[in-house]
């Protein structure tokens, strides 16, 4: 690939399957996360030595975001691939939720991926051959859960910036596209009540959960060129619930 990939949120999870399948194509690596340990960690057990970088981000502030943005420009000359993908969950039913775990969730999941498409795009538009800008939404943010009024509309928040950035900037060659997962083997879903997850696969086609790789599998498609003329545009990795 021979490309710089940046991804908040880096250090676990869907992040961190996104980085392993960056860094076995060839990719330079930048994880960023809050937490700072954590992402020298997953940079350096990426197996691919210098070309893999941890650094802390608050995705909140447009500081550190532009300070990752930064980081990767000057460790390897340039910015090919950002992954908003920062992100967390803070559940509970519209009247027993806080305005602070509203604000809060809405702030690093919408206002995070607004900062990372701004300082990304603003790097890429200057560059010959632009770049390409991925958001981890979630099929939450397309038909809502209960219990989840922050996330779902941050999530689907999430799908409208994709939309309107991709027109912004997509005469400079930067793409922009959104991934809207199911119910991931991360370690979100083991925290679930087995009820819950039993009632949540029922709703599956493809009658099982999907896997982390198989989320980041589709972000390399939307970060390479085999997706060079898609932008604006938004995939489910949901193994057909909901469809």
């Amino acid at each position: 690939m021979n490309r710089t990939a940046v991804i908040t949120g880096g250090a676990h999870g869907l992040g961190l399957a996104t980085a392993v399948a960056f860094a076995r194509e060839g990719a330079n690596v930048v994880i960023g996360d809050l937490d700072a340990e954590q992402a020298a960690k997953a940079a350096a057990e990426l197996g691919i030595g210098r070309r893999g970088v941890g650094t802390a981000c608050n995705v909140t502030s447009a500081q550190e975001v532009d300070a990752l943005a930064r980081t990767a420009c000057e460790a390897f000359g340039g910015l090919d691939i950002w992954v908003n993908n920062a992100g967390f969950a803070r559940d509970a039913t519209m009247r027993k939720m806080s305005e602070d775990d509203f604000d809060a969730v809405i702030s690093v999941h919408l206002k995070g991926a607004w900062l990372g498409t701004r300082a990304a795009s603003a790097i890429m538009r200057d560059q010959p051959n632009g770049g390409s800008i991925i958001n981890v939404s979630s099929i939450s943010g397309k038909v809502g859960n209960p219990g989840q009024t922050n996330y779902s509309s941050a999530k689907a928040g999430m799908v409208g910036l994709t939309k309107a950035a991709a027109k912004e900037v997509g005469f400079a060659n930067v793409r922009v596209n959104a991934v809207q997962p199911g119910i991931i083997r991360t370690a979100l879903i083991q925290s679930m009540k087995p009820e819950v997850l039993e009632a949540r696969l029922a709703d599956v086609p493809l009658a099982r959960f999907g896997e982390p790789e198989e989320v980041a599998s589709v972000i390399l498609f939307l970060a390479s060129d085999l997706s060079s003329y898609m932008t604006g545009t938004v995939l489910e990795i949901a193994g057909g619930r909901n469809i």
